[in-house]
């Protein structure tokens, strides 16, 4: 592993959510200090949850989350082909998570990221050399699902 920083949508979603300043301020931090050490990854699945979760869930305007999906696009991971969804698909039956969180999970892999931060899955958990790290550990309650 490269030993990059997957940042799951949940992530990006807390950087507008200001129900939550706890969790806003830790995603603030990760996700400028991705940016400055050029380590952070995202998949377009992640681009399209953030979107549709911060103009839907939140309020925020089409025209702010497309900027910063433009932004955040600077940390693309691979394009997902056809050998990406069917490992998915086995990382989905092998372990019980749900298909769409495999498919983070693999373009995670993919990108040779050492750590995916996610509130979603198991924290600790290892998938083939992805740790999974939720950055809100302790932070309290909060909106589970951001998707």
């Amino acid at each position: 592993m490269s030993g990059g920083s997957f940042l799951d949508s949940n992530v990006l979603v807390y950087t507008d959510d200001t129900s939550s300043p706890a969790k806003q301020r830790t995603a603030v931090a990760l996700v400028g200090e991705c940016m400055r050490t050029k380590s952070g990854v995202v998949s377009l699945q992640v681009l399209q949850e953030y979107f549709s979760a911060v103009t839907r869930r939140l309020g925020v305007d089409a025209a702010i989350a497309r900027a910063k999906v433009e932004l955040l696009g600077a940390f693309s991971a691979p394009p997902i082909e056809i050998d990406d969804v069917l490992a998915a698909i086995d990382l989905h039956r092998l372990h019980q998570v749900s298909f769409w969180d495999a498919l983070i999970i693999r373009s995670a892999q993919q990108a040779r990221c050492a750590r995916l931060y996610s509130e979603d899955l198991q924290h600790g958990r290892r998938f083939d050399g992805v740790e999974i790290v939720n950055p809100f550990l302790g932070l309290g309650p909060g909106a589970k699902r951001r998707r």
